[in-house]
């Protein structure tokens, strides 16, 4: 299979693409402004990687890694009685899911190296683990944009060669993972694209190049791409990036895309926040609502970091107490039910999931985390972008449950 390269892809369609990395780093000077300059604005090393290797995979079947950790949760009702729920995978899993994290390293070089660090293995964890109750995970390390890049993308410290240099360096590198495990590992398989941000945004190439309306797309249950504005044509599910994969609107449907960016249903967006938005006036940023993929409002299966360390740019979020009086919780996450609902919502602007909380009088808690603080104030543009995979992460694992039955019924 031969591979697209950045490059080569449609004016179009690269400006979708260099926009939601480019969000990044609009949104975040507040928070790396004071980071030290990277070591070298030299091109990093394009040398292609060896997935043959296993240590260039965070995540591969059969194996003791970074998915096969403590993800227990401790289940926190209303009333505050809580109760423990393990975590078990399912070693007969019919479908695959293949994840590309998102911008989590902080090395000081604009390119992350091939080395698996902390931040690499902590969100696996809170974004991809839990996903091994439905299928066999794939999880590649890839040379990212650095948070360094970003900081030097809003200060003005790159050239467009530098840039454009990076993005490509990230883009190849998840195809060329891509296609060693179609070659290797697939084996005819079903599959599920999961990404999050700039992992989403490399997967929106992926599948444009190489997906999207080719043999390929057969094999396709899903696509979840989270915290990245997908466009599409407004009151239509298809004919924007991508022109034969529609929105999801049924847990049963097939070869489709779930994708939404989340904000408190108070306050919504503001009209500065580039999440859920997109330029072309004749389009809207794809909402599905994993709550109810039809449609209007459903309960938030929510599974939140326990503690600061869980987030995926850690030690900026407050972290709420989940009890009162305080109980400690031993375990990884916990989960709030009745606490959360969403809602797709369309503004003038903005396209984005409504995240309500319904508060009851108790000892639990009457908020949750996530939002991205700084000097004491949330960041209102940034909005829940720190837990969009958490939020929805046990309404996606029961679609892809569904999805799992209804593609072998589909292929059979």
């Amino acid at each position: 299979m031969s591979t697209q390269t950045f490059a080569t892809l449609p004016t179009s369609h690269r400006h979708w693409f260099l926009l939601g990395i480019a969000l990044l780093a609009l949104l975040s000077a507040p928070t790396f402004a004071q980071a030290p300059a990277p070591q070298s604005s030299a091109p990093a090393n394009t040398s292609k990687n060896d997935y043959s290797e296993p240590d260039t995979w965070i995540c591969l079947p059969g194996r003791q890694d970074a998915c096969t950790v403590d993800i227990s949760t401790t289940i926190i009702p209303a009333d505050g009685k809580t109760f423990l729920q393990t975590f078990t995978p399912n070693p007969n899993a019919s479908i695959d899911c293949f994840y590309v994290y998102p911008t989590v390293s902080d090395q000081s070089t604009l390119s992350a190296d091939m080395s698996l660090d902390p931040a690499e293995k902590g969100v696996v964890r809170s974004q991809f683990a839990r996903f091994a109750s439905q299928c066999r995970l794939y999880a590649p390390l890839y040379r990212q944009g650095t948070l360094t890049y970003v900081r030097e993308m809003f200060t003005g410290g790159l050239s467009p060669e530098e840039s454009a240099h990076v993005r490509e360096l990230a883009v190849n590198d998840v195809l060329d993972a891509f296609h060693y495990y179609l070659d290797h590992y697939n084996k005819g398989r079903g599959f599920v694209l999961i990404g999050h941000s700039q992992g989403s945004n490399v997967l929106l190439h992926l599948i444009h190049s190489e997906i999207d309306g080719k043999p390929l797309q057969s094999h396709l249950v899903s696509a979840i791409l989270l915290g990245a504005s997908v466009p599409v044509p407004k009151g239509k599910d298809a004919g924007g990036v991508f022109q034969h994969i529609p929105l999801c609107h049924s847990a049963t449907q097939t070869g489709c895309v779930i994708t939404y960016v989340s904000f408190r249903a108070t306050p919504p967006p503001p009209p500065n926040s580039r999440f859920g938005a997109v330029p072309e006036t004749d389009m809207v940023a794809g909402c599905t609502n994993p709550a109810s993929l039809a449609g209007g409002s459903g309960e938030l299966h929510a599974y939140l970091p326990a503690n600061d360390s869980g987030y995926i740019v850690p030690d900026v979020s407050e972290q709420p107490t989940w009890l009162t009086p305080s109980v400690p919780i031993n375990t990884p996450f916990v989960s709030l039910p009745g606490l959360l609902s969403s809602e797709c919502v369309t503004t003038d602007r903005h396209s984005y999931l409504a995240v309500s909380l319904h508060d009851t009088p108790g000892p639990r808690t009457h908020d949750i985390g996530g939002d991205l603080v700084v000097d004491g104030m949330p960041l209102p543009d940034w909005g829940l972008h720190l837990i969009d995979m958490n939020l929805a992460q046990g309404n996606l694992i029961d679609i892809l449950a569904q999805q799992s039955k209804s593609f072998a019924s589909s292929t059979h």
